[in-house]
């Protein structure tokens, strides 16, 4: 079931975005080994959590969890009141569905947000990866404009700490593509990888989650990193079914120079 295997036995695990059950019907006939799922709403999940789970293929198909939007990167209270009970509960879903990593959004660019936003956050992620511990579910924190640098307080604070590298948002509000900077300053904090193209751009709207090929993100340059660092794990396709189809075949060739 699980993807979170001894570095000797790990190889590339590839899946798609599901929102649905019948997302996941389609990522399982495109022949994908998982389903990363959206909950964004843990408290209504309970109505679809069945459904889900009918679809799990003993020994062939697993899930992992996106969490839901933060809201306001900026209002702590928030964060604290509505965010971090929405992840707690979100916590007690998963063993349901045997996920084990779970990929949260928490935004930490310092050129954006105050020092003691940021500060808060870190503490935010010490609680949800000690409350994650006890259920034996990875946290990874998906980077959104952040370069390595800006995210090392947070990695060095927080042992527990892993990363999903998202490739498309690596493009956004930066001149060079920030997944290099991961790759070379922290590659065993990885664990996870989004996989969607777009054309660069300094706004939520450039964040287009084109099919991998479409837009400009140098795919082959950053494959070759990571066949560098040796990565082995799980890569999510970010795209409806029809556009993970349209570039499956690159994608395919894109993991054999791994």
């Amino acid at each position: 079931m699980a993807p979170l295997q001894s570095a000797a036995n790990r190889k590339i695990h590839l899946g798609g975005t599901a929102r649905s059950p019948d997302d996941v019907i389609s990522l399982q006939k495109l022949g994908l080994e998982f389903a990363e799922i959206t909950i964004a709403n843990p408290a209504d999940f309970h109505l679809v959590l069945d459904n889900f789970r009918t679809l799990l293929r003993a020994g062939d198909f697993f899930y992992l969890c996106h969490g839901p939007r933060e809201g306001d990167p900026n209002n702590t209270d928030t964060l604290e009141t509505i965010y971090f009970p929405k992840l707690l509960q979100i916590l007690s879903i998963m063993p349901e569905l045997e996920m084990r990593l779970l990929t949260v959004h928490l935004w930490m660019d310092p050129r954006y947000l105050p020092e003691e936003t940021i500060t808060y956050k870190i503490g935010f992620l010490k609680r949800l990866t000690k409350e994650a511990r006890v259920s034996g579910i990875t946290v990874c924190l998906e980077n959104m404009s952040e370069n390595a640098f800006q995210l090392a307080p947070a990695f060095s604070a927080v042992p527990d700490l892993n990363f999903t590298l998202d490739l498309g948002h690596a493009e956004l509000l930066s001149s060079e593509n920030t997944s290099y900077s991961f790759l070379e300053n922290c590659p065993e904090r990885i664990k996870h990888i989004h996989l969607h193209d777009n054309h660069g751009g300094t706004s939520p709207k450039d964040d287009l989650h084109l099919p991998l090929g479409e837009g400009r993100v140098d795919f082959e340059r950053i494959f070759q990193k990571l066949h560098a660092v040796r990565y082995k794990g799980t890569m999510t396709l970010e795209l409806k079914p029809d556009q993970i189809e349209s570039c499956l075949g690159y994608v395919r060739q894109l993991i054999d120079m791994i």
